[in-house]
């Protein structure tokens, strides 16, 4: 038994209220939070010893500037807490406010760095610009020759990880909490798709919830329930010099990211990290036993990279090194962490693959964690972080070390918009593929599908050329805008994921789940957002009735995990049978002003406004293949998605396309599709729209079926809202005025010069030529279209403040109903 374990494994309970597996930084701050939320009869469960496994060797940055609101969020709340969490335990943190600075040296990392900046300045973060000789100041033994400029977060701090999670763990255990070390977790005990207890080394204890934070061994854990977490454990280095003259406590975090290196100070010594655009993965399967570990040096991997560091920091190729060490951590495919509910285990808790930045978001996480397992709910926003973002195919181990060894590179590399991962591809192909190719079409992936995001002109090459600006391939995604608004275009909607819900009991659950009324007759689809009991969005999706007792539910492919999953929780106990059929049911898009001109030519069904209306489907022949068309558009346009057999798709492709060459078709790719929805003024869920957003808020009102049969979930807040006088939040619609600045999300909104919200997704609309954006405005006397039309409005975009106008209509009025 370790000799600072907190109490002996004879000494288990049989029951508790909560079990923390996990003995790191992240595990201790989750039992912590418990228990200052009123949690007290929490066991943690170490398999070695307190951190043991990741958070000893980690370098203990924090930082609050991250890639998303957010992630900021969660970091900006660790630096505070860790601000004061010596005084509260009086354990020693090793905590100091230094202040961090990044520094570029190209334009594009220049112009990165400065969106950076204006992303944290909607998340009420200090920063400040700095010329070079100014960042030279605050990092004396910086080379500054190349830079352009730099940042600097003055609040930015630097702390002992082992330390400060022995502050946490005493919180903890001041509060009534249990730490057990020496004790390793088998196996979590599942009963009715609900954990219940864990089986450990020495024996069972039943709990009511069970929280994984098992760093590099969750997934192992997790899949013992059956739960999937896509993580791998990949090797991190750094080095520490010997003692340098100047290196003092108060040096400032330095990143420099273009060399893929940070740097602090380390005892009078410089600890100098790297995160290399090609990792090495380590193991799918971590020891039991590998505790306080690390791997062995390999200069001949990091030697390209330090060279670089040395660049900027030249003092590091003249004094000796003292330290190497190469420690594994958990990485993820995309790069961000996962917290929350496992969506196939009902509490069953996953906070793991930290991605090296468990240290400045153990706090945050500690916090919404606790949270959420006391209120049933996460208390933010946490859709870029939920586990439920995760699918089966990721966890497998070939994926996992192709993508991983990608996306820890990530960390560092350029954050461009529309980048694409390289690796790890191919996972799922539309039956159109080969012809898409054909057709010019470059392809991204979204949950594993190959999907066209923009077709190549003649001459074009098919890559991206990534740009903050107008990358290259915005002239064909105009001629594709261009071709769906005035003509005609054809898309692929294959990985739109659809479920078929069927039994006696579906229209209930349904219901009770959504804000629309899908009790309707057969061949109606009814857009509607699937809600929680605070009113806010699940889900955004169409429910379609094509036969009494069931239902086709289409979703996006980005989210069909999560909604599966709310739908065959809300199912459970009720007389009704779910099933993922996307595969079985590819589908397209035929869009645009021609696009009734161009089926009618294929087809006997009267596609008329009386015969087919607007939000209706139907069965019916098309070029003599069998089909179900539903008049639905996500682009604003007039437009029938057409669901299909795989083995009919590519003869109804053919025909629909050689139909359309008259009428001037073009295909048509995602790229497109958000541009032309962001015009129309069409949300987007985990952008637009979020468990935190209700209907009102974000104008989705009018699908709301206020007085169906049985009520639905969130009815009484959203009725309480609707009765308020004001609306304090309110989702918008933004034009930049500057046609060259284009905005993507997080940026902050001013009016009168004063923050008054942020960005929440934005696109270069062609049929205006200016970026279009929505975004989310709070004001305490209400956000009325005369407290908008009496004020100007700038978005700030990388420290630029540009104009911008605002309203609440779009900015394109749909055409869908011609």
């Amino acid at each position: 038994m370790p000799p600072n374990s907190s109490s002996s494994a004879k000494q288990l309970p049989d029951r508790v209220q909560v079990v923390v597996v996990g003995g790191g930084i992240v595990g201790c701050s989750i039992a912590y939070h418990l228990t200052r939320r009123g949690v007290t009869d929490v066991l943690l469960l170490e398999q070695n010893a307190l951190t043991g496994g990741t958070t000893w060797h980690a370098a203990g940055l924090v930082s609050q500037l991250k890639s998303n609101h957010t992630l900021t969020k969660l970091a900006t709340y660790t630096a505070r807490l860790f601000e004061e969490l010596e005084d509260e335990t009086d354990q020693a943190t090793g905590y100091r406010t230094t202040g961090s600075v990044t520094v570029a040296s190209d334009p594009e990392r220049w112009e990165e760095v400065l969106r950076g900046m204006s992303m944290a300045r909607a998340a009420g973060i200090e920063v400040q610009i700095l010329e070079p000789d100014q960042a030279a100041e605050k990092w004396p033994l910086m080379n500054i020759d190349d830079l352009i400029g730099a940042i600097y977060l003055p609040e930015d701090g630097q702390t002992s990880p082992v330390d400060t999670t022995m502050a946490l763990a005493k919180g903890a255990k001041d509060r009534g909490a249990r730490l057990v070390e020496g004790v390793a977790v088998t196996s979590i005990r599942v009963e009715n798709e609900r954990a219940v207890g864990v089986e450990t080394e020495a024996g069972y204890v039943e709990a009511e919830t069970v929280v994984i934070a098992g760093g590099m061994w969750t997934r192992q854990l997790a899949a013992t329930a059956g739960v999937n977490v896509p993580a791998l454990a990949c090797e991190h280095f750094y080095v520490v010099t010997e003692p340098l003259e100047g290196v003092t406590p108060d040096l400032p975090t330095l990143r420099d990211p273009t060399n893929y290196t940070y740097f602090k100070e380390e005892t009078g010594k410089i600890m100098a990290g790297f995160f290399e655009p090609q990792a090495k993965t380590w193991k799918y399967e971590v020891p039991r036993d590998f505790t306080f570990g690390t791997l062995p040096e390999d200069w001949e991997h990091i030697g390209p990279i330090l060279e670089r560091s040395i660049h900027r920091v030249p003092a590091l190729g003249e004094c000796g090194i003292q330290l190497f060490l190469n420690g594994p951590e958990s990485f993820t495919p995309d790069g961000t962490y996962y917290l929350g509910e496992s969506p196939e285990v009902d509490r069953l808790f996953v906070a793991a693959g930290f991605n090296s930045v468990g240290i400045q978001s153990a706090g945050g996480a500690g916090w919404v964690l606790a949270d959420w397992i006391v209120e049933g709910h996460p208390p933010m926003d946490l859709s870029s972080v939920d586990i439920r973002r995760a699918f089966p195919f990721q966890g497998e181990e070939s994926y996992l070390e192709d993508r991983i060894a990608e996306s820890l590179g990530t960390l560092y590399a350029m954050h461009w918009p529309f980048r694409q991962f390289e690796s790890a591809r191919d996972v799922y192909r539309s039956v159109l593929h080969d012809r898409l190719t054909e057709l010019g079409a470059v392809f991204g992936e979204v949950a594993g599908w190959e999907r066209p995001n923009w077709f190549a002109l003649e001459g074009m090459e098919r890559v991206y050329r990534y740009s903050y600006g107008m990358q290259n391939w915005y002239p064909a995604s105009a001629l594709e805008c261009e071709a769906t608004r005035q003509r005609v275009a054809v898309y692929d909607h294959s990985s739109f994921a659809k479920f078929r819900v069927v039994g006696a009991e579906a229209v209930e659950v349904l219901n009770q789940i959504g804000g629309a009324d899908v009790d309707t007759p057969i061949g109606k689809v009814v857009y509607t957002q699937w809600l929680n009991d605070r009113g806010g969005i699940e889900a955004d999706l169409t429910v379609t009735r094509v036969g009494p007792e069931e239902f086709l539910v289409v979703t996006g492919a980005a989210v069909a995990n999560r909604d599966f999953h709310t739908l065959r929780r809300a199912l459970r106990g009720h007389d009704a049978e779910l099933v993922d059929i996307t595969m079985d049911l590819p589908a397209i898009g035929v869009m645009g002003p021609r696009s009734r001109d161009l089926l009618g030519a294929l087809t006997d069904t009267p596609l008329d406004n009386r015969s087919f209306p607007f939000g209706w489907s139907q069965e019916m022949t098309v070029a003599g293949i069998p089909v179900r068309a539903m008049r639905v558009s996500y682009v604003g346009e007039l437009g029938w998605e057409l669901y299909v057999k795989p083995d009919r798709m590519g003869g109804l492709f053919d025909a629909v396309m050689s139909e359309g060459a008259g009428l001037g078709v073009h295909p048509g790719g995602y790229h497109s599709m958000n541009t032309l929805r962001l015009e129309s003024g069409f949300r987007h869920w985990g952008h637009d729209i979020s468990d935190e957003d209700t209907p009102l808020e974000a104008g989705l009102g009018f699908a709301v079926a206020w007085d169906k049969p049985g009520g639905f979930l969130g009815r009484r807040v959203l009725e309480a809202q609707r009765a308020e006088s004001v609306r304090v939040k309110r989702l918008v619609q933004l034009r930049i005025t500057d046609s060259s600045q284009i905005v993507y999300h997080d940026e902050p909104i001013r009016r009168e010069g004063v923050v008054v919200g942020r960005v929440t997704s934005g696109m270069y609309g062609h049929t205006f030529g200016a970026c279009l954006a929505m975004g989310y405005l709070y004001n305490q006397e209400g956000v009325t279209k005369e407290w908008i039309e009496s004020g100007s409005f700038d978005i700030e975009v990388a420290s630029v403040q540009v104009p911008a106008d605002a309203q609440i209509r779009p900015f394109y009025q749909a055409q869908t109903r011609s």
